[in-house]
């Protein structure tokens, strides 16, 4: 397991509970961390694994707000404050942010490719279908190439 703190966003949360695949963010990361933005934005109960810890700096989220949605401002303003955070962000201009910022991050598919990785699930293909049948934009190619990559 990796030992520094990992931040999602909603949009991780939505897209492995919609596949039955939210055990895995646990089973790769240690110290899971959201903000009560997020926990809102998810409309959930979160597992007792995730911590749910407010922004200090609550201008950070204002600011941010201009640019990102609530939930991706408020993870990116905790990752902020949280020393060597890696923040899980898939919306562009969330992680255009987090990229000029320099907030190191990933993504919902860098999560199960990690996953794949550390052995914790043995094939990449049976929830790359799966996030095929949900809402979430993902171009059909990039899924394709990252199988033959890592599953051929």
């Amino acid at each position: 397991m990796v030992e520094y703190a990992v931040i999602t966003d909603t949009s991780c949360l939505i897209l492995l509970d919609n596949i039955q695949a939210l055990h895995i963010l646990q089973s790769v990361y240690n110290h899971i961390l959201t903000t009560p933005e997020v926990a809102a934005e998810f409309k959930k109960s979160l597992p007792e694994w995730i911590q749910v810890m407010p922004v200090k700096n609550s201008q950070l989220i204002t600011t941010y707000s201009l640019q990102v949605d609530l939930g991706e401002a408020s993870a990116i303003a905790l990752a902020q404050e949280v020393p060597d955070a890696l923040l899980i962000v898939d919306d562009f201009k969330g992680r255009r942010l987090a990229s000029q910022l320099n907030i190191k991050f990933t993504g919902t598919l860098g999560v199960l490719i990690t996953a794949k990785q550390q052995r914790k699930i043995p094939s990449l293909r049976p929830y790359f279908e799966l996030i095929k049948s949900t809402n979430f934009r993902i171009d059909p190619l990039l899924l394709e190439r990252i199988l033959k990559d890592l599953e051929s």
